[in-house]
């Protein structure tokens, strides 16, 4: 029901300006690099050391050598550059970023996000992320609504291993664009053919419903 992953990240493409550095996390966020709007010009960072990220590379033209931080085959657009991993946090953790796309598993009203441990399974660790989201000012979430058992994913607390506090500033879902702001979420804009109600139904936090809510355009 709403949005496909790949429709949810050109919803997030939408929130691009002219002249931004941008990171995508892995999973939906590195999306967003096949739908920059026309007329902008937006430097994708991956955090693994690569400033100039393109589009995913047409089957068969592939190098295995040029990766993002999901370790999937990406693009270098013209003037790219690649750097070592002490270089882009140094980049992340100086606030040169202006805009960070995260996946997530949970999210809460009062921004605090949950993207990196399910108890129980084996994980290497948290990765970038505690940095991304510790020195980020705007954070962008791209997820479903709901898990496989159409459990809410927007919730009042997070029950999993938190990843940062009160650092989301938005999140975009197959069902809705949600702002973050004043410990609840604000509801902007419902998928195409969905109602406000379904919205509400799968929103286990606080979510705030002020006028008529419009429809995204993709």
């Amino acid at each position: 029901m709403g949005l496909s992953k790949q429709e949810i990240a050109q919803r997030i493409a939408q929130e691009l300006r002219d002249k931004w550095y941008v990171n995508l996390g892995i999973g939906i966020p590195t999306l967003v690099a096949n739908y920059i709007p026309k007329g902008i010009e937006v430097e994708f960072q991956s955090e693994n050391g690569l400033l100039g990220m393109g589009p995913f590379p047409v089957e068969g033209t592939e190098d295995a050598d040029m990766i993002n931080a999901g370790k999937q085959t990406v693009t270098v657009l013209k003037g790219g550059s690649l750097f070592d991993s002490a270089t882009s946090f140094a980049m992340i953790r100086g606030q040169h970023v202006q805009l960070t796309v995260l996946g997530a598993m949970e999210v809460a009203q009062n921004g605090d996000i949950a993207n990196w441990k399910i108890p129980g399974r084996m994980v290497k660790g948290m990765g970038g992320a505690m940095d991304l989201v510790a020195s980020a000012e705007n954070i962008i979430v791209a997820m479903m609504h709901t898990n496989k058992r159409g459990e809410s994913k927007i919730l009042k607390e997070c029950s999993l291993p938190l990843t940062g506090v009160g650092c989301v500033t938005k999140v975009v879902t197959n069902l809705a664009v949600l702002e973050v702001k004043n410990g609840a979420f604000h509801l902007l804009e419902r998928a195409p053919g969905v109602s406000v109600e379904e919205i509400q139904e799968a929103t286990e936090g606080t979510l705030i419903i002020e006028g008529i809510i419009p429809e995204m355009k993709l």
